[in-house]
């Protein structure tokens, strides 16, 4: 029999097994430095106080407990209950109709309050969107612009090989005309230079031929 009180004794020992508990609905109890009336009192507990089970020990009647503010002691485990006494249920169960009633109030105000905060994000909304309306306009005139100035770009090189094509056919002419203006210059320089040898060989040639003439017209006497 003390063997089993033994080991009921350390199983309740163990941490893990610890509750929450009450004073009992009295005036007070008294919180003991050990498991029995001869051990000396640390303080006295109110009734209704919050506790914190860590052992109970049912040979001795006696709980270990450590209180809220981390005092620990031992304490009657029948003067222990596992709810709230009455006392403190009903000034919970006034506090939570007192809460009920003035919910509606504090409901149309935060409803109130969550309407104003739509109206405004709505608001913001649609100035976001006509910004946005105004940017991409703006964009597409750019887009626009940029187009216009590859378009431009792409004409202005196309003119310059334009350009330099036409150069160099005049060029082109202007070297041919320069060759023709030189075989021209030749072909006078040659017909000159003919016009003077035919003229030399006419006055070589022609005294000759009236030698001849008046030498057959006078055989012929």
């Amino acid at each position: 029999m003390k063997r089993t009180a033994l080991i009921l004794l350390i199983l309740c020992s163990s941490p893990a097994w610890a509750k929450t508990a009450y004073v009992t609905d009295q005036v007070e109890i008294t919180l003991r430095t050990g498991a029995s009336t001869s051990h000396r009192i640390v303080r006295m507990l109110p009734t209704g106080e919050k506790l914190n089970v860590l052992q109970a020990d049912p040979d001795s009647g006696y709980s270990k407990v450590r209180t809220a503010t981390g005092t620990e002691g031992y304490v009657l485990s029948r003067q222990l209950v596992d709810q709230p006494v009455a006392r403190d249920r009903l000034a919970a169960a006034e506090a939570e109709v007192k809460s009920l009633k003035a919910a509606p109030g504090e409901l149309s105000s935060r409803l109130a309050q969550l309407t104003e905060q739509h109206t405004a994000l709505q608001k913001s909304h649609e100035e976001l969107q006509q910004a946005k309306s105004l940017v991409d306009q703006e964009y597409a005139a750019l887009q626009r612009t940029a187009n216009n100035a590859v378009r431009i770009a792409n004409e202005r090189n196309e003119l310059r090989k334009q350009v330099a094509e036409l150069t160099r056919e005049v060029e082109d002419v202007k070297q041919q005309n320069r060759e023709l203006e030189n075989k021209t210059a030749q072909n006078w320089f040659l017909i000159g230079a003919g016009v003077v040898v035919g003229g030399i060989l006419l006055g070589l040639i022609l005294p000759h031929l009236r030698v001849r003439r008046r030498k057959s017209s006078w055989g012929s006497l």
